[in-house]
């Protein structure tokens, strides 16, 4: 699932990917969650003050869902946004 979002003049692309874990050999590798991957651009070109971010819950660990994981991702973008570029954004 991915996303592109306008924000304050920024493009927010959030993304999701199913987190993995790795069982005990001889047991499938299982999903356990969700992870949003974050990407701030300006204009074209990515902002390189901010790499792209994996980012779990508040508690660092895997989304639930799909849903929250964009979600997660969005909110913390738009966070990011606010804190970092709040006077070049307008």
């Amino acid at each position: 699932m991915q996303r592109t979002y306008e924000y304050r003049g920024f493009t927010l692309d959030v993304s999701v990917e199913a987190d993995f874990k790795v069982s005990k050999p001889g047991h499938p590798v299982s999903a356990v969650g969700y992870v949003a991957l974050v990407k701030i651009l300006h204009g074209d070109d990515p902002i390189t003050a901010i790499t792209p971010l994996r980012l779990g819950d508040l508690a660092g660990r895997p989304f639930a869902s799909d849903a929250d994981a964009l979600m997660g991702g969005y909110s913390a973008a738009r966070k990011l946004v606010d804190d970092l570029f709040s006077g070049d954004a307008g």
